[in-house]
């Protein structure tokens, strides 16, 4: 993303959002493991660059809900393009079943839970 002005986890946020148009604040951060006070400067980053918008969430007048904007879309799409291209480069030399056996491989490192790992080894 080197020359965009977009970083990781704003762009982690972005996802999470056009994944789940109208999710709230705090389950946005929950998903990520963001803590609630470094969410809503994350989200005020957001707003300020208008790639999100926020409402008054219609079954909790106390959640916000937040939505991508047809510029949050679009920094979306370009990101999207971007790692693919990148993606593509990266494993251009590999065969497709290679390149699904390491994509099957990197999703199961990544559902490990570590903080369940961490205490499963100090019992024992």
């Amino acid at each position: 993303m080197e020359g965009t002005g977009v970083r990781q986890v704003p762009l982690a946020v972005l996802s999470i959002i056009a994944a789940n148009p109208g999710i709230n604040q705090g389950a946005t951060g929950r998903a990520l493991g963001i803590k609630r006070a470094n969410m809503v400067a994350l989200i005020n980053e957001l707003v300020e660059n208008q790639w999100i918008e926020r409402a008054i969430d219609a079954n909790d007048r106390r959640a916000l809900t937040l939505t991508l904007t047809p510029a949050g879309k679009a920094v979306m799409a370009d990101a999207l393009q971007r790692i693919a291209t990148h993606e593509n480069r990266m494993l251009s030399d590999m065969e497709p079943a290679e390149r699904s056996l390491l994509l099957d491989m990197l999703i199961r490192i990544e559902r490990r839970n570590p903080a369940a790992e961490a205490e499963d080894s100090g019992n024992s």
